[in-house]
Parts: structure tokens; sequence; C-alpha cells
């Protein structure tokens, strides 16, 4: 069963809740064999999508495009066609694993430093003991001449993560997706570094009152930066809101 989408600033996402696209991956993907690509899109992203034309074209190229910030959130409901809640990178990744754990399958994991990866592969299969990780790599090679798609082709997993950083791991999952007979894409970011336990996670109270961005840049000043996108990003929706109404 397909899933309705709302476009915000033309990037397409997934209006649905994040326990009903877990169901919807599992019964649609995984259990048909059916590949699918997942970007977990915050302002930033969407931001870059519309200055940067090709990665554009890989979110449209992407099956599904998810809410992976309240200011996507907050831009659908200001937008006048509202998303029912956030579905993070994070959160989706654990419910993925969650899952994989209860039905015993297998996962690989690529990105981040070896150190990380180490740690968060432990503590993954800590967490979840039943779930196969079937292989992994560190996110430093050369992005030409590897054997990384060609070991994840022969390993067959069911879940691949890939947590190069956007733009790199959106870019990594569309050029070789094609080459694969089964498996769900997702990249995600920073999640192996919360799972090795070099960052930790906004706690659940700043989380609920939607401060994680804020918890997070407390914690990495060096993100500011980055934040930048947020005021960007709803000044674009304000316009785009004036367009419609004319």
């Amino acid at each position: 069963m397909a899933i309705s989408k709302v476009k915000i600033l033309d990037v397409p996402f997934v209006n649905t809740t994040l326990n009903e696209f877990i169901d919807h991956i599992l019964n649609e993907h995984i259990l048909k064999s059916k590949k699918a690509s997942i970007v977990t899109a915050n302002p930033e992203i969407v931001m870059h999508a519309n200055e940067d034309s090709s990665y554009m074209q890989i979110l449209h190229h992407a099956n599904y495009v998810t809410a992976d910030g309240i200011g996507i959130v907050k831009a659908a409901e200001k937008l006048g066609q509202p998303l029912p809640e956030r579905v993070t990178g994070y959160d989706l990744m654990k419910g993925f694993l969650s899952k994989a754990n209860q039905q015993k399958m297998s996962i690989y994991l690529l990105g981040a430093k070896d150190e990380v990866i180490q740690l968060a592969k432990e503590n993954i299969q800590k967490t979840y003991p039943n779930l196969e990780i079937v292989g992994y790599h560190n996110g430093y090679f050369n992005w030409e001449e590897n054997d990384i798609g060609e070991e994840i082709k022969q390993l067959k997993p069911d879940f691949v993560f890939v947590a190069l950083g956007f733009p790199r791991q959106e870019k990594w999952i569309n050029q070789h997706i094609d080459q694969f007979d089964k498996g769900v894409f997702m990249g995600v970011g920073g999640c192996f570094d919360v799972w090795a336990g070099t960052v930790k996670r906004a706690p659940i109270i700043w989380q609920k009152v939607h401060l994680e961005w804020f918890y997070r840049l407390l914690n990495q000043p060096s993100r500011i930066g980055r934040m930048m996108a947020i005021p960007k990003f709803m000044k674009k929706i304000n316009e785009q809101k004036v367009k419609e109404k004319s």
C-alpha cells in the first residue's frame, strides 16, 4: 500500500507516523524482498537540495523521505498540509533494529571512524543479540575503488545503515542501489556515534519540548554554522505560503 506524500520546498515527505512507517517497510519491502532507499531529511537537507539540483534529484529518486526534524513538521503545518510527527533517523534505526532482532534478520553497517563503528557494532549486538551483523566498514574509503558494494551484494543483508553524513550517504546509496537485489538502505548521519556512546542523544524531556537541536548545539558548538540553515528554511516556507495565497 502506498503512503501519501507532502511536498515541502519540492521535497516529497512521507505522511506517516514512526510506527506506521516501520510496519510499512517491514511488510512491503523486507518480507517481500523488495529493496528500498530511505532519506531522513531535516531543514538543512531541504535547503541543500534547493541549492543543488543533483542532490534534489537524489531525494526524488529515493523511495521515501521522512521528516527528521521538528522544523519539517512545523513547516508542513504552516503550509496547511500537516504531518503527524517526526520520523527521525535514530528512532527509525532503533525501530528497525528491534524488528530485526525479533525476526532474526541481518544488517550491514557502513560509515564513521573505525573505532566508532567497532563500538557501535558491539553495543548493537549486545542490545539486539538475535540479529546478525553480517558485515561492516568504516566511512574512510576510496570512493571510486572499493569492494563494499560487491560485499553487500554477496551478503544480502536485510538492512544497510549508511553513516557517511549528508550528502555523501544519500549519494552513495543512490549510486549503488541498482546493483543490489534486496535490502532497505538508509542514511543515518551520526547515529553510529550515539550507538558507540561517543555522542549522547538529548534526554527525553528535551525531545518532548522539541529542543533536541539546541541540546546538540550546546554539546557541539561547532554545529552553529549548520544551524543557520533553520532560519533560512523558515524564511523560504513563509515565502512559499505567501506565494500560494497570491
